[in-house]
């Protein structure tokens, strides 16, 4: 993940079966955290402490600053189709994995209709409402990710 404000390697959780993904968390003083690390090495060594085996050895980067670029002004900045789409569903599994999907926007068929455009990579058919709930959503994201307690370096 390399966000303006926070950059750092983060572990997903695959979901089993219809069970959606999310951000692996570690609870602690009665909240999530979510254990950030420098390095993809150091978030290894911490899966392995924890007596499991990593699912995967490579490593893909999330670029959150371009997201943040274009929400500062999306009436001028072109969307970024990939990167909005990969926030989007960070944010899912970041709220999922914090127990925190209150904090962002409920998404019904507007935001439904968004995604599809979005997945399709048709942005410049979004209708002025479904550009509303896509700024609304993605920019929630930030503020969650920005915020959300985090454990630097954790042990195990």
């Amino acid at each position: 993940m390399r966000g303006r404000g926070r950059s750092a390697v983060i572990l997903w959780i695959g979901g089993r079966g219809d069970e959606p993904d999310q951000v692996f968390t570690v609870p602690e003083a009665g909240r999530r955290h979510v254990p950030v690390f420098v390095t993809a090495r150091q978030a290894r060594v911490y899966v392995r402490r924890r007596g499991r085996e990593p699912a995967a050895s490579e490593v893909d980067t999330l670029e959150l600053r371009r997201v943040q670029h274009w929400l500062e002004d999306p009436v001028r900045r072109q969307v970024p189709p990939g990167r909005v789409l990969e926030a989007w569903n960070f944010f899912e599994d970041l709220a999922r994995g914090l127990d925190a999907v209150h904090r962002l926007p409920q998404q019904g068929p507007l935001h439904n209709s968004a995604y599809e455009k979005l997945f399709g990579g048709e942005c410049v058919a979004w209708t002025p409402e479904e550009q509303r709930a896509v700024l609304e959503l993605t920019g929630a994201g930030v503020e969650l990710w920005n915020s959300c307690p985090a454990m630097v370096n954790p042990r195990s």
